[in-house]
């Protein structure tokens, strides 16, 4: 049984862990209220985005229909023909600390990779997080893997971002890959949160949307550009910006589950030091009460 010195010690350990747990879990409240106030405000932009592509091409393809016209669109609206290479893209973080989040976010890559090479697909995988990175190295074997780190350390950057969504862009059009895929975590909480995996290229517009409908009430939308031209322009502004959304959830996901975490490590911590100043008070009582025994039976004695 621990004596009274180690007990005293094992407490102020215990309250220094507390003290950085209850710094942690603030400091992760003040990222995940910046994150979900970026989220908020550049999912309009996405939608915006993804409303005047859809406009775009579902009116072109009505054009063809009715005017029997024949338009050359974007490859990346496509649907590949048995598509051999994939592109996976694993959304992540570079630290710890933050409960099941990144551990769910692994088991659905690995998942997926095991999935796609049961079909005799190749996977190549694009972490954005140092994490899901060397996770998959160790339990993957045979997997070309890049790893990203760093990427929005600062607080999520729209220009890092597009330039990464570029990238794989150029590898789709030099046919690198046949399909992109990204697994991130949406976020919905700060205790609820859900892992995804979305298709990113080629990149699916339901055309049955009522919202790429051209005629709004009474209004209709018309363009100045060519409607061919101008459908290339926005895909590429929409890509980065589902790219930049899929980023920002996840960062939110990862806040919240961070917080959380320390949350519940902080509460732990002080259950741990109730338990041991109890344990610490009965131990010094019954020293105390041992040490009276004596002196009364010594006095007894004389």
């Amino acid at each position: 049984m621990a004596g009274l010195k180690e007990l005293r010690t094992r407490i102020g350990s215990i309250k220094s862990t507390q003290k950085i747990t209850s710094a942690m879990k603030m400091v992760a409240a003040a990222r995940l209220r910046r994150a979900q106030d970026v989220l908020v405000k550049s999912q309009q932009y996405s939608d915006d985005m993804l409303t005047i592509a859809g406009r775009l091409y579902k009116e072109m393809r009505q054009e063809e229909k009715e005017n029997d016209l024949s338009y050359v669109f974007p490859r990346m609206l496509l649907e590949p023909v048995d598509p051999k290479k994939y592109l996976l893209v694993v959304f992540s973080s570079d630290r710890g600390l933050c409960g099941s989040y990144n551990a769910y976010v692994i088991r659905e890559a690995i998942r997926r990779i095991k999935g796609l090479r049961a079909e005799g697909k190749e996977v190549k995988v694009l972490s954005i997080g140092k994490k899901a990175g060397d996770a998959l190295k160790n339990r993957v074997s045979d997997l070309e893997i890049e790893v990203l780190s760093g990427i929005a350390a600062k607080g999520a950057d729209f220009r890092e971002l597009q330039a990464i969504s570029e990238n794989i862009l150029k590898a789709y059009t030099d046919r690198e890959f046949d399909v992109c895929e990204v697994i991130y975590t949406h976020f919905n909480s700060a205790i609820n949160r859900e892992v995804k995996l979305q298709r990113y290229i080629p990149y699916n517009i339901d055309l049955e949307d009522p919202r790429f409908d051209n005629k709004v009430d009474n209004a209709f939308f018309d363009y100045d550009a060519p409607k061919q031209k101008l459908l290339v322009d926005v895909l590429l502004l929409l890509m980065t910006s589902v790219f930049f959304q899929d980023l920002l959830n996840s960062q939110a996901s990862e806040h919240g589950a961070r917080m959380t975490s320390m949350d519940n490590a902080t509460r732990n911590a002080s259950d741990m030091i109730a338990k041991l100043t109890l344990q610490y008070n009965r131990l010094r009582q019954t020293a105390i009460t041992t040490e009276l025994i004596e002196i009364i039976s010594g006095a007894e004695a004389l």
